[in-house]
């Protein structure tokens, strides 16, 4: 294999209940983090996961550390299973990129889980306090659908792959978003069912706890290159990924740029790991000839651990 390889870590709205129980179920050390994890927040997440039910998974302050936490342990079982294997640059969505950190030793796993615990309260809280959306914009150019945003007052919140961008905000604004873009030619603009308005201006009360929360945490510099959501290049300094990750929660998530900066720099295999598997539907549309594998059950841990031994 002459290019080089990136590991992806899922976003939120990937969990499902169900999430990360077989990896418990048929692997020891898969049960050791999921009690682990449990130890680390004072609360039974693993049970969350695997029972829900679907309502209180999906509450973000336990989708996201419920995502971080099926995501690491799909990484370390890889790991196990592929002793040799060697990766060159992480990636993760949104909260994925918490856990693209962790696995490129910039946070600590505890670290890593308690600031996605406290980003996932913020969030919620910020939801509750303004009355927020997300719409999926399919198949309008991005020129078109940033136009769209100015005229509604909305924000771009995801720019995912070609032809498919996310919008955010207060929902009377972007529910007339979605009718601008249907009269622009969108193939479908649809309000999608989360708790509130994503990387848009209305989570912004988020931020100051979540700057204080990252100050109390130790951050060293990445052992690989781990690409920002905010600039699509990779991060610098721990005291710049500290304040990447505070944008983060605000900023527009440059998916497809950060995939396109990625194949530009030689990368050919890319894994991901963690519920479900969008980042690779997401990078079929970017370049259809990528190599991609995901863990996020048994089937694919080991159907992935065979193609990279």
């Amino acid at each position: 294999m002459n290019g080089k390889t990136a590991l992806l870590f899922a976003g939120q709205g990937a969990q499902y209940v169900g999430m990360g129980r077989d990896l418990a179920e048929s692997d020891p050390g898969a049960r050791e983090w999921f009690e682990r994890a449990n130890r680390v927040l004072g609360y039974d997440l693993a049970t969350v996961c695997f029972e829900g039910p679907d309502d209180v998974l999906t509450r973000t302050e336990h989708a996201q550390p419920g995502i971080f936490l099926v995501g690491w342990i799909a990484w370390q079982l890889l790991r196990a299973r592929c002793p040799r294997f060697q990766f060159q640059a992480t990636a993760g969505l949104s909260l994925g990129e918490f856990t693209a950190l962790a696995a490129a030793g910039a946070l600590s796993f505890e670290d890593g889980l308690r600031l996605v615990r406290i980003r996932g309260q913020l969030m919620q809280a910020a939801c509750e306090r303004a009355d927020g959306a997300m719409a999926a914009i399919i198949g309008l150019d991005e020129a078109a659908t940033r136009a769209v945003c100015e005229e509604a007052g909305v924000a771009m919140a995801n720019l995912n792959c070609p032809g498919q961008i996310v919008i955010s905000g207060a929902r009377g604004a972007l529910e007339k978003a979605v009718e601008l873009a249907k009269g622009r030619g969108a193939r479908r603009a649809v309000l999608l069912n989360v708790a509130g308005a994503y990387h848009s201006p209305l989570m912004a009360p988020a931020q100051p706890g979540l700057r204080e929360a990252l100050a109390s945490v130790e951050v060293h510099p990445p052992r690989v290159p781990v690409i920002s959501n905010v600039t699509a290049r990779p991060h610098e300094d721990p005291e710049s990924i500290r304040n990447r990750l505070v944008e983060q929660v605000t900023a527009p998530v440059l998916w497809e740029a950060s995939m396109r900066h990625l194949l530009a720099q030689g990368f050919t295999r890319f894994v991901e790991l963690g519920p479900g598997t969008v980042l690779s539907g997401f990078l079929r549309r970017i370049q259809k000839d990528v190599e991609v594998y995901n863990v996020a059950d048994t089937a694919s841990l080991q159907a992935t651990a065979n193609a990279l031994a």
